[in-house]
């Protein structure tokens, strides 16, 4: 796909996203075609068309131009039809899911964090390998670059938001099922396309400590997201039971990648004291 200037449109990180910004760039640019064909008419008109001395109070009336009117009326409705066209196979695409994709996981969302489970995979304990995200520690994702990655979502509790900014997408996350009431309401695909850490967050108000509903997404290469997820599901000699996200990208050590904590934001604080008030408690004591 050509490249366009983006007129704006944030970088993504996913084909998806990559397609959002050629149809909005290609959008963009159809529309400034059209604005300056009208301003060139314009001006034209008010040059050739002004009132000059000596004419009459009143211009020349002529009958309707049933050709031009035709024209006038077809061109907007073939430019509608064009852009829905575009829209509509633009949208499919976003939203297209392969039978068989290469990585699914399931992002469940409760008050106030994420868990991640990667379906299929059994840990050293017999279970579904998970990531659950705590107070103190921010939850990562990790998932790989190049394959097509399925999301099935679930709340535990109220509504959440399920978006990362680098995805260009964002989709809510109900407590029951089929609440979107389409199909695939709970589901999408997606396929990174470069790796590194991008941040994540809830993007629905949520209650007390919604500002908190943070994770990061970690982006691999193929090669080193199967050595991960070789790791998740094989004991850690150091602890006697299976390895923990953090613990597996240390055992990785493989540079900023593979940094075992969050790199794009951190846990917020959850003391509702206000400052001052804290600088008066130490004072007091």
């Amino acid at each position: 796909m050509a490249s366009l200037p983006r007129f704006g449109w944030p970088e993504g990180k996913t084909l998806q996203g990559e397609r959002m910004q050629w149809f909005w760039s290609a959008t963009f640019i159809a529309a400034l075609v059209v604005g300056v064909l009208v301003w060139g008419l314009m001006f034209w008109s008010f040059a050739v068309y002004r009132k000059r001395k000596g004419s009459p109070l009143y211009p020349k009336q002529t009958k309707e131009n049933l050709p031009l009117e035709l024209v006038y009326t077809a061109i907007p409705l073939v430019m509608v039809a064009v852009l829905f066209y575009f829209t509509v196979t633009t949208e499919n695409y976003v939203l297209k899911r392969k039978e068989n994709p290469d990585v699914t996981v399931a992002v469940t969302a409760f008050k106030w964090n994420w868990d991640f489970a990667y379906e299929g995979s059994k840990n050293a304990e017999g279970e579904e390998v998970h990531t659950v995200g705590t107070t103190d520690e921010i939850p990562l994702l990790v998932l790989p670059v190049g394959k097509t990655i399925e999301y099935h979502l679930q709340s535990k509790d109220v509504i959440h938001s399920f978006w990362v900014p680098d995805f260009l997408f964002k989709r809510d996350v109900f407590p029951f099922p089929d609440a979107n009431q389409v199909d695939n309401g709970d589901k999408f695909q997606n396929e990174i396309t470069e790796a590194g850490a991008m941040v994540g967050r809830c993007a629905e108000l949520c209650g007390q400590y919604h500002s908190m509903m943070q994770f990061e997404v970690r982006a691999l290469p193929a090669d080193l997201f199967a050595q991960y997820m070789d790791l998740r599901q094989t004991k850690n000699p150091a602890t006697g039971v299976s390895y923990t996200a953090a613990a597996a990208l240390t055992e990785m050590n493989c540079g900023e990648l593979c940094a075992p904590q969050a790199t794009t934001t951190y846990p917020m604080d959850t003391k509702r004291e206000s400052k001052s008030e804290i600088l008066r408690e130490g004072g007091a004591n």
